[in-house]
């Protein structure tokens, strides 16, 4: 079985797509759950030819409690029917022994990704269950570097988030030492919100092995226009991500969802070719 990195480097080279599609359900938008369900799931299936992976954000299933966890886990299984790597937005975060489950409930199991954001803000030792467990999985990680919101700077300003990178590339050189065998990605991947256009191309050159996942791109104002630092030549390394942008391009038409997953992506590919 491939790695996470490599389903998404294949996706991206076969079908041209840099695109992340989030799925953020909203029970307000909807009579009721079974409406959310089917809503979710045709938005999966309709954007899927379009996207390099899914990312469903674990709050919204949450807040259902069980119903929502068998949601979860009915998106997860039409993504692999679909050929789609799935990666959980959840920022887990913990010590010791619940980090471990963390890891163990959220890489591994029926209603678990390929892959999971994860908080550092813990202490760097706090990413090691989260690690080894996504290398037994051939999962992988994504480790809050810079994030989208506004208040980020609050804690990852002066230094902070250049000094997660820096770790990050270490873990994924001890993984990789040798850059010229193995994938081209490790399992260490980052989070640099797509609001930051300015400091992309310093995050890629500090974390050389490294998938980048790139949130905020649509309702949070980030232009794929400004993204191409972030990646690769041949435009890999990174993920661009839309969630409401997508989901309720156009309140619940699903053929909005696809209109507005294909432009992103087209919008994404016209970017690298400007920047080549």
């Amino acid at each position: 079985m491939p790695t996470f990195a490599q389903a998404v480097t294949e996706r991206t080279r076969r079908l041209n797509t840099r695109l992340c599609v989030g799925l953020d359900p909203r029970s307000e938008a909807y009579r009721d759950v079974a409406h959310l369900k089917a809503h979710t799931l045709e938005v999966l299936e309709a954007c899927a030819p379009y996207a390099a992976c899914v990312k469903p954000q674990l709050a919204f299933y949450e807040a259902l409690g069980l119903e929502g966890l068998a949601i979860l886990e009915e998106v997860c299984a039409a993504a692999r029917t679909l050929g789609l790597p799935v990666l959980l937005d959840g920022k887990r975060g913990d010590i010791g022994s619940t980090a471990q489950a963390y890891a163990r409930a959220w890489l591994g199991g029926q209603h678990a990704g390929a892959a999971l954001t994860v908080n550092p803000f813990l202490g760097f030792e706090t990413l090691t269950p989260f690690v080894e467990t996504a290398q037994q999985q051939g999962g992988a990680v994504f480790v809050l570097v810079k994030t989208s919101n506004p208040g980020q700077n609050d804690l990852q300003g002066s230094g902070v988030s250049e000094r997660i990178a820096v770790e990050i590339a270490r873990l994924n050189a001890e993984e990789l030492p040798d850059q010229e065998t193995g994938p081209e990605y490790a399992t260490v991947g980052a989070v640099v919100g797509a609001t930051h256009a300015g400091d992309l191309a310093t995050f890629r050159a500090l974390m050389p092995r490294a998938l980048l996942l790139l949130p905020g791109l649509g309702a949070q104002g980030a232009a794929a226009a400004d993204l191409a630092p972030a990646f690769h030549e041949g435009g890999l390394g990174a993920l661009a991500s839309a969630s409401r942008g997508v989901q309720y391009a156009d309140g619940l038409k699903v053929a909005a969802s696809v209109t507005a997953a294909r432009g992103f992506r087209d919008d994404l590919n016209a970017a690298l070719a400007a920047h080549s």
